[in-house]
């Protein structure tokens, strides 16, 4: 029972039995008693994109670019004092601290260990010398192992990360228990895994955490292998494909991924996150058809002749980059393109299903400093990046409250027979939505149990 807490009516109390919200009203009886005090209660927000493994592998891992590490020099002080003695994996790096990293800069970095650092965007892993020898690059033949004119492993290993993961050392998943715990801290109660292509062993420890409540979040799956599906509470989502911009697929090739993902009655999720991209799976988009359920995810940029052609799909975007990689954009993107950047209002505004996401580890899993980015559109250092593109901060909830299998979809609301998933906050809810923030969340619920308590 959560007695006294704000709803869009007023002030009521909310019965749950078996999981679900059994009755809304005043002066409703219950065995057990949350006093809201007036504060909002809200459906549990979903973050529609976010790899969970890379989320709890990245804790462990060293961060490696900004605002930790800026130079070179901060770089190889970083590694040197990396704990442990084998393997070094390092994450979030970007080609301001050292440029485009290869096996030889490594090697002046750090020659002694194993290292392995992925750029930030998760697009390719970096490997100094020891590394490469230890993932017997040499021999290998996967498309992604960057070689030089005369053969050799540059050590860049591109889109490969389930595949690089078999050449490593033998090592479990992850424990993703912490990660549960955060989203909770967060209000978080239903999650897209969006990794593709899910190995066995990854899948199997999702679904394990899962079912032991080590993730106690509903739990909506992007890189089951079509043809496959999963059973009970998690749901297979529609089938991811990345169009790397690193290197594009040919224009047949992804012709005949989304057809047959149509085939098997999937829609798909495509990343795309580059200009070409995005016009690449439109033409392709207007040659197979479309289907319920097919999503663009990041849509990072956006030229505004292509905005009407989005309108038959979902569009999954990240507008906490603006807050967290604002000023490295402000700087590396061409100033012709910076309006186009994570779009939000001209998105809306044109009819286009629109979900928000932290694609965490990669950009910032905290659901209400998205908000706050989608707002303000500022930057680290208070730029304003996209000004035209700013929603208001009910509007940036409502893209978190949406269904897991409609993203684009209207907001859940609290009401009889929903499930008791739910976000109890401090206070009412204009009052956050005027500074959003994490630290106004008071107790979040999942199926009708308390996940996370802050008194």
């Amino acid at each position: 029972m959560l007695r006294a807490v704000e709803l869009p009516g007023g002030v009521c109390d909310v019965g749950i039995r078996d999981g679900r919200v059994a009755e809304i009203g005043t002066d409703l009886l219950g065995a057990t008693v949350i006093d809201g005090h007036g504060g909002a209660l809200l459906p549990g927000l979903h973050d529609h994109h976010l790899h969970l493994h890379a989320i709890a592998a990245a804790a462990g891992s060293v961060r490696c670019g900004p605002p930790q590490v800026h130079t070179a020099g901060d770089l190889a002080h970083a590694l040197a004092t990396a704990a442990g003695q084998g393997w070094v994996r390092g994450v979030g790096y970007v080609e301001t601290v050292a440029g485009l990293l290869d096996r030889d800069t490594l090697d002046r970095l750090s020659p002694a260990r194993p290292v392995r650092i992925q750029h930030r965007s998760g697009a390719v892993w970096f490997l100094n010398s020891a590394a490469v020898e230890s993932a017997r690059l040499a021999t290998a033949d996967h498309v992604g192992v960057e070689r030089d004119a005369s053969g050799r492993p540059t050590g860049r290993v591109w889109r490969a990360d389930a595949w690089l993961r078999e050449r490593l050392p033998p090592a479990d998943p992850p424990d993703i228990a912490p990660v549960g715990a955060d989203l909770a801290r967060y209000g978080i109660t239903g999650v897209t895994d969006a990794t593709p292509d899910l190995a066995s062993d990854s899948l199997a420890s999702l679904l394990h955490a899962h079912a032991n409540g080590a993730l106690p979040q509903r739990l909506h799956l992007l890189g089951i292998p079509l043809g496959e599906y999963v059973d009970g509470s998690v749901t297979t989502g529609p089938y991811k494909i990345v169009v790397a911009d690193s290197d594009l697929p040919d224009y047949t090739t992804l012709s005949d991924t989304i057809a047959a993902a149509h085939s098997h009655g999937r829609p798909v999720a495509v990343h795309c996150v580059t200009r070409e991209a995005l016009l690449l799976l439109l033409a392709v988009f207007d040659d197979v058809g479309t289907r319920p359920g097919d999503r663009i995810e990041h849509a990072a940029l956006v030229p505004s002749e292509t905005v009407d052609r989005l309108r038959p799909l979902c569009v999954v975007t990240q507008p906490g980059f603006i807050a967290d990689r604002g000023d490295d954009y402000a700087q590396r993107v061409d100033a012709e393109d910076l309006p186009d950047l994570y779009r939000c209002r001209t998105l809306l505004d044109a009819g286009v299903r629109l979900a928000l996401s932290s694609d965490a580890p990669h950009g910032p899993l905290d659901p209400w400093a998205v908000i706050a980015a989608a707002a303000t559109r500022r930057t680290r250092t208070g730029r304003t990046l996209g000004e035209s593109e700013r929603i208001g901060t009910a509007d940036a909830l409502d893209r978190y409250l949406a269904p897991l299998h409609d993203p684009g979809g209207p907001a859940r609301r609290v009401t009889v027979g929903a499930p008791a998933d739910l976000v109890l906050l401090d206070r009412p809810l204009a009052a956050v939505l005027r500074a959003p923030s994490a630290e106004y969340i008071r107790h979040t619920l999942v199926r009708g149990h308390v996940r996370s308590i802050d008194d």
